[in-house]
């Protein structure tokens, strides 16, 4: 029985919230609008120390000069650099992003981007990438570690002890 009201109440809360009309926000007539070329910026297999730029272009599609308040990185390893000038309306601007490589694995790092715009104010670009070792640090074979051969402690006397290896041990 309780299971029987449990779902009777589960599926009017879901009938319920089906039949709610949904109101959509349209973004106001005027203002400044921010539509970029693209939104992530895939930089693939790169070595490290290799090149770690990659340029983000965006266009002001309203009718009021489009102000970059903030460009800030996720973390310190990621360094972005764009114009404080307005972008006027039909402009486009830029937003330089600089990775550093000397970071060695898989990285996925985020640029928030803060406007005036008032159909996206805040804009979450992102940078993927997979930086790997020197090649030639990579195919350099490596030495086996060195194990030394154990030996066994045993007792002469009260007051001695003789290191001998474990196959001259006599056996009882």
């Amino acid at each position: 029985m309780k299971k029987f009201a449990l779902i009777c109440m589960f599926a009017a809360l879901a009938f319920g919230v089906s039949a709610q009309e949904v109101e959509k926000k349209e973004a106001p007539a005027n203002g400044a609008k921010i539509r970029f070329e693209q939104m992530e910026h895939q930089y693939g297999v790169i070595q490290k120390g290799g090149n770690g730029d990659c340029q983000f272009v965006f266009w002001n599609d309203g009718n009021e000069p489009l102000i970059l308040q903030n460009v800030k990185a996720s973390c310190g390893c990621t360094t972005p650099k764009y114009s404080q000038k307005p972008v006027m309306p039909g402009e486009k601007g830029f937003i330089d992003v600089h990775y550093n490589t000397n970071n060695v694995g898989g990285f996925s790092k985020t640029v928030t981007v803060t406007s005036n715009a008032v159909d996206n104010p805040r804009v979450v670009l992102r940078i993927k990438g997979n930086v790997k070792a020197d090649a030639a640090k990579e195919a350099a074979p490596q030495a086996a570690p060195q194990v030394k051969e154990k030996r066994a402690a045993v007792p002469v006397s009260d007051k001695e002890i003789k290191h001998v290896e474990p196959s001259k041990l006599e056996k009882k």
